[in-house]
């Protein structure tokens, strides 16, 4: 054919040698309308010969296709044989969480998923692209939210403040694997025997500032991430063991003091300063968790460094809480439960124990009201200097969810739910972004006085506050939402290493439990309608720590629910149902509960 148009009826009288019947004509239109590549479509039944061009470059895309489908083709046979091609290795990841759904390599593992009747995750665990189970969480987590890998920058160190050196012996209580030390406790005794307790948080705030290299690595993380067996820190590990208050250093930080009267331990008066404190020890649970008992506590008894002031901050602790717990029932709670359980993770290669610790044993009790003391003392600051601060409030909105749920706001509100007037996170600045802005906010309140609205780096209003705010929420959000992924990856572990067969549990709602010995939620469809609290024994079926499901089955229901252990379920429920967004006791002692036990030469890696 030309390059002039035809009409196919034209065509036919050409090929057939007589105008078309109207067989041969269908039958000739047809086979137009089947060859685009040849004739081109230039209206009703007419059409024009491809140029010369045009047909060259569609029959070389034909024969791409052609090819791309051989290879397709032989991508899906090494993919049935779980073998993953070598051009498959290098894009893993991308097929797994982000893929190019339009690439050949995408195709392949689609049709053998298809064909296998396999999820392309179990499918890629099968012909080791990768590993394991954990590292598909883990690689998932580091793909979405660390793209270009969680190493860090050269950096260079800010240099040390000079700062008038405190006269006390401080001390932290950590569990035995904490590097991020942030806070440490001193007692000291007055003249007129009143006792002055020192709070000491780290200062990275005096060395970082904003906008400089080392805090835009903190803004783009945020936070620590944490899970079993591992961390990510939020800040790089030169600068922690700069400004982390160990043991025999003299240690930048912020310091609250509070001047308190031992008759009936009311708090006479508060002082922030920025100086050098003296770190005399770091004690930890793991060490003093057995001797530091409510019973050894009210009789002296035991042997343990700093028993003298433990002792001064225990009994300062207990009306720390009990003003608390009027406060929380003024706002019309009912006092927190603390007798919960929490539970400690550690992992060495690969295996897992998981430590049962009970809620409100005197150390946490400490740590957790003295934190909760400090943070709500330097959010009144900073509300008394009009410095905008990052606040967490609970108790605002209309219903009951929207009451439980935690917010965080840019100014002073209420926080119900710990029994506070005010409660701005900012005993934690190695590990969270917003105790490093709320440091700064309070040190300009320290150094400025009336002034510090004006010399704040963050002033009223700011937009960038609230853009942190946001950041922060997300981040925080979602490595909570890893953390637990881990954790219920590493109890279905758990499971499979003490070859568990029969579990206890309590029942929280409905069809909705907890493992006894384990963090383990679980749902058991079919449940029997029981009281909250009920605890009953469960026959486990099988689990899949890719899916990171459970089956079971009701065996017996063991006991009826008592006091204790209703109040403890709803409780839990209730962090539940605001999707675990409740402070408590437990967020301010140790921040997070995931642990990991190296006791190699390796420097130990989360808290």
């Amino acid at each position: 054919a030309g390059q002039e148009e035809f009409g196919f009826a034209e065509l036919g009288t050409e090929y057939f040698g007589h105008a078309p019947q109207p067989p041969e004509a269908a039958g000739l239109l047809l086979k137009l309308q089947s060859a685009p590549i040849y004739f081109h479509r230039k209206g009703k039944g007419r059409y024009k010969a491809a140029p010369e061009a045009s047909l060259k470059a569609a029959l070389a895309g034909l024969e791409k296709k052609r090819q791309q489908a051989l290879v397709q083709a032989e991508y899906v046979a090494e993919l049935k044989q779980h073998r993953l091609p070598d051009a498959m290795k290098s894009l893993v990841l991308p097929l797994l969480f982000k893929p190019d759904k339009n690439s050949i390599e995408y195709k392949a593992l689609d049709a053998a998923c298809n064909e296998l009747q396999m999820a392309p995750q179990r499918l890629m665990l099968a012909c080791g692209g990768i590993a394991t189970p954990k590292d598909l969480h883990f690689s998932k987590f580091l793909y979405e939210s660390f793209p270009k890998g969680t190493g860090f920058p050269a950096i260079t160190l800010p240099p040390a403040p000079s700062l008038p050196v405190a006269q006390v012996r401080a001390f932290s209580i950590d569990d035995v694997t904490t590097t991020e030390i942030d806070d440490a406790f001193s007692v000291t005794t007055l003249a007129d025997g009143k006792l002055r307790i020192g709070i000491h948080i780290a200062a990275p705030g005096l060395g970082i500032r904003r906008d400089d290299a080392i805090d835009q690595i903190a803004r783009q993380r945020l936070s620590t991430v944490y899970m079993p067996g591992d961390k990510i820190t939020m800040l790089p590990d030169a600068l922690v063991e700069t400004f982390t208050l160990a043991e025999g250093k003299t240690c930048a930080a912020v310091s609250l003091y509070a001047t308190v009267d031992p008759q009936d331990w009311s708090v006479i008066a508060t002082e922030t300063r920025a100086e050098a404190v003296p770190i005399a020890a770091n004690l930890r649970h793991n060490d003093l968790d057995a001797l530091v008992t409510e019973d050894n506590l009210a009789e002296g008894a035991g042997d343990y460094p700093h028993k003298a002031d433990i002792a001064v901050l225990w009994q300062w602790a207990q009306v720390l809480e009990k003003g608390r717990m009027a406060k929380r029932e003024g706002f019309g709670l009912k006092p927190e439960q603390t007798n919960r359980v929490d539970f400690n993770f550690y992992v060495d290669d690969d295996v897992v124990t998981i430590a049962r610790r009970k809620r409100g044993a005197p150390l946490d009790k400490i740590v957790a009201e003295l934190m909760i003391f400090a943070n709500s003392s330097w959010g009144k600051l900073m509300h008394e200097h009009g410095v905008p601060g990052i606040y967490r409030s609970q108790g605002t909105g209309g219903g009951w969810a929207a009451k439980m749920q935690v917010r965080m706001v840019t100014h002073a509100a209420p926080h119900q739910g710990l029994g506070v007037d005010q409660y701005a996170w900012s005993t934690s600045p190695l590990r969270r972004y917003t105790d490093l802005v709320n440091q700064w906010q309070i040190l300009a309140c320290v150094e400025h006085g009336v002034t510090a609205p004006l010399a704040a780096p963050f002033k009223p209003r700011d937009a960038d506050l609230f853009a942190i705010v946001s950041a922060f929420e997300a981040a925080y959000s979602a490595y909570g939402d890893f953390q637990s992924n881990m954790e219920r990856y590493w109890c279905l572990r758990w499971l499979t290493q003490e070859n568990a067969k029969q579990v206890d549990a309590v029942v929280l709602k409905d069809e909705v439990l907890r493992l006894t010995d384990l963090p383990l939620i679980i749902k058991l469809p079919g449940m029997p309608q029981v009281a909250r609290g009920t605890q009953v024994k469960l026959d486990l079926l099988r689990w899949d720590d890719v899916d990171l499901t459970i089956e079971a089955r009701l065996l017996e229901i063991a006991a009826p629910p008592s006091a204790e252990t209703a109040a403890e379920a709803g409780e839990e429920l209730a962090d539940i149902e605001t999707d675990g967004q409740a402070d408590s006791l437990v967020e301010q002692v140790s921040e997070i509960e995931t642990q990991v036990d190296q006791p190699s030469a390796a420097e130990p890696v989360a808290e």
